[in-house]
C-alpha cells in the first residue's frame, strides 16, 4: 500500500500500534460468531488477526511494537480523577479471553508488545515514540483514537489504519481544527464523554479550537479570560463566564488528556524476531 506520506521519508520507520481499538472493533461487529475448541467466542481475535496480517503484508514493517490496555481500575488517571472512564462497563470474560489470545499471537510472531497495570496504552506508545524518535526515524502511530494524534511531530504520522489515510501534523490540523500539540488542551476544554472527562459544560471541540487559535494553549487562555468576550464568536460573553467558572475543572481535565511519555523499562529493540 503505497502512500506519499510514507514514501517521502527515507529513514527508518517505527510502527506503534494501539492494539485495543482493533480488538474492540472486531468485538462489536454484528454477525456470525465463531468459537474455538473450548467453546469460547473468537470473533474479536479473528478480526484482530485480519487487521494484523493485512498490516504485516501491506507494510512489511521491520520495527514495530503493540501496546495493550490491561487494567482500568489501577490507572494513574483513575487516581487523579476516580470518575475517569467510570461510565464504562468492565470487559466481559469472553473479551478478556480473546485479548489474551491476541497477545499470544503477537508473541508467537516475534513482535514486541507491552502492557501496564498503571499506565494506559497511550502512555506506552507516547514513551516509545520519544524513545525511538531520532533524526532518521519516522514514527507511525496506528490508532483510531484521536488522543494519540497529539504525539505527532515533524514527519510522524497518525493513521486510523483501514479507515482513513495517514495524517501528518497539517492533516491533523485540518481534521481536528488544532495542531497536534494542542489536542490535549482541546480535549481538556471540551471534555470527552467517552472517557468521562468533564471539561467545560457547553463547550464543544469546535469552540475549544477557536479558543486555542486565539490564545495558543490552556495557560494562555486562563491567563487572558477577560479577553474572551472580545472574540468574534457567538455567545462570547457567555463563553467567558463558562471558562472563568470552570478553570479548576479544565486544569484537572488537562491532567487526564495529556499522554505520559516518560514510562520507563520499555523494550528498546523493536525489531521483529520471528520464532
Amino acid at each position: 500500500m503505497s502512500n506519499p506520506l510514507l514514501s517521502r521519508h527515507s529513514g527508518e520507520r517505527v510502527w506503534l500500534v494501539d492494539s485495543s481499538i482493533y480488538v474492540f472493533r472486531a468485538w462489536f461487529v454484528k454477525g456470525h460468531i465463531p468459537y474455538d475448541r473450548k467453546h469460547h467466542p473468537i470473533n474479536a481475535t479473528q478480526g484482530f488477526l485480519r487487521f494484523l496480517y493485512a498490516f504485516l503484508y501491506d507494510q512489511q514493517p521491520e520495527k514495530l511494537a503493540f501496546a495493550f490496555d490491561i487494567s482500568l481500575q489501577t490507572s494513574k488517571r483513575r487516581d487523579i480523577y476516580p470518575a475517569y472512564k467510570a461510565n464504562r462497563d468492565p470487559a466481559p470474560s469472553e473479551l478478556k479471553y480473546q485479548f489474551q489470545l491476541c497477545r499470544d499471537f503477537i508473541d508467537a510472531l516475534g513482535i514486541v508488545q507491552a502492557a501496564s497495570p498503571h499506565y494506559e496504552a497511550d502512555d506506552l506508545i507516547g514513551s516509545w515514540a520519544e524513545q525511538q524518535r531520532t533524526t532518521n526515524n519516522q514514527i507511525v502511530i496506528l490508532s483510531g483514537d484521536k488522543d494519540l494524534a497529539q504525539l505527532v511531530k515533524n514527519d510522524d504520522l497518525w493513521w486510523d489504519y483501514g479507515r482513513r489515510k495517514p495524517l501528518h501534523d497539517g492533516g491533523i490540523k485540518s481534521e481536528f481544527g488544532v495542531w497536534p500539540q494542542q489536542l490535549a488542551d482541546q480535549l481538556a476544554i471540551a471534555g470527552d464523554k467517552v472517557d468521562n472527562i468533564p471539561g467545560i459544560p457547553g463547550v464543544g471541540m469546535a469552540t475549544a479550537a477557536k479558543l486555542l487559535k486565539r490564545f495558543g494553549d490552556i495557560k494562555g487562555l486562563l491567563k487572558n479570560t477577560d479577553l474572551i468576550a472580545q472574540m468574534q464568536v457567538r455567545g462570547a460573553k457567555r463563553l467567558e463566564g463558562l471558562v472563568k467558572e470552570h478553570q479548576e475543572q479544565v486544569l484537572l481535565s488537562r491532567q487526564l488528556t495529556g499522554i505520559d511519555c516518560q514510562v520507563n523499562d520499555l523494550p528498546e529493540n523493536l525489531s521483529r524476531r520471528p520464532k
